[in-house]
């Protein structure tokens, strides 16, 4: 029970207080989450599934999941094959091709529980990249959807307390939103530029940009949308024929919430193996490992340490990423 209390709790100062995105701990590798923007980098589909496991350990603890994809407009597969295959040895991963004017079409599915709130949301996307050098392409994208934010009454839950004065004691914004279990619709829009190069990254970006503008649903749980903006950036320094390094670094912001800053380093062996080493300010240590399993499939693993103030209540939390890419 008191493990429930304190998630009740915590999502209740985290509605109000902090970030309302999901976040992630290989930002570095799904840039697409953070920056429409970033899709279409790439001159092939796509897809990539993740799920998120947050503060295990603790009952009802935060659970996110995706599915996104991308889609170059001019895409034509080589040659066709009904069965995917793999192969074997390592494959380094795709170029990133510049110099050129492309358009790129995708989508995003998104789930997102934490505690006794669950948002659900999708959303389309448009990019186009366009040619500042041969070298270099700036990108602008969009995407817009819709997100569902609803109030789970099961996994809330509180102790009456008794108070000296009063024969017992009931939370009144408990016993608000039981009465009014919310069940709302948000138009979910966001945009963002994306400047790359075969070693250079740097986007901005911002999401929920008409906040509530458009609303249906009923309920009255604080499902009150801010503007989130973020700065994602990085550079790969070549060492040696084998590994490459490359600096990361991520920079969110909500009011009135504090900024949130994730830097990492991910060490590259051939162009196919990745290792990281990351830092949440004031959350969590990060390490991650991933591989381009073939030509087809990557997938990639992490794991967070938590070294704030809840690490007494959970045992980290893990991230699992699966990508196919269909006509590279």
């Amino acid at each position: 029970m008191k493990t429930t209390i304190f998630i009740f709790a915590l999502t209740i100062c985290g509605a109000l207080n902090a970030q309302q995105i999901p976040q992630y701990s290989q930002f570095q590798r799904n840039q697409f989450m953070i920056n429409p923007a970033a899709a279409g980098v790439y001159d092939f589909v796509d897809i990539t599934m993740s799920g998120r496991w947050q503060w295990l350990g603790v009952d009802d603890s935060p659970k996110t999941s995706y599915l996104a994809f991308s889609v170059p407009v001019r895409f034509t597969p080589k040659y066709y094959n009904p069965g995917i295959r793999t192969s074997s040895g390592p494959v380094e991963n795709p170029d990133i091709k510049t110099g050129k004017l492309k358009h790129t079409f995708g989508g995003q599915l998104l789930a997102d529980q934490y505690g006794a709130f669950r948002k659900f949301s999708f959303s389309g996307t448009y990019a186009i990249h366009m040619p500042i050098t041969k070298k270099v392409n700036l990108s602008f994208g969009v995407k817009a959807g819709l997100s569902n934010n609803s109030f789970l009454a099961d996994q809330a839950q509180v102790l009456n307390i008794m108070a000296p004065d009063q024969n017992q004691y009931n939370d009144p914004t408990y016993d608000n939103f039981i009465q009014n279990q919310s069940n709302k619709y948000i138009m979910d829009v966001g945009a963002g530029l994306y400047l790359y190069s075969k070693n250079l990254f740097f986007g901005l970006a911002a999401e929920q940009l008409t906040r509530d503008m458009v609303e249906f649903g009923q309920g009255t749980a604080n499902f009150d949308p801010q503007l989130h903006y973020s700065i994602l950036g990085g550079y790969k320094i070549p060492i040696n024929n084998s590994f490459t390094l490359t600096p990361g670094f991520l920079i969110k912001y909500m009011t009135p919430a504090p900024v949130s800053i994730d830097a990492n380093v991910q060490l590259e062996y051939k162009n196919w193996l990745w290792m990281t080493l990351g830092y949440r300010h004031t959350d969590a240590v990060i390490a991650m490992v991933g591989m381009n399993i073939s030509k087809r499939f990557k997938f990639g693993y992490s794991y967070d340490f938590s070294v704030s103030r809840f690490n007494s209540y959970s045992s980290g939390g893990h991230e699992l990423t699966l990508g196919l890419m269909i006509g590279r």
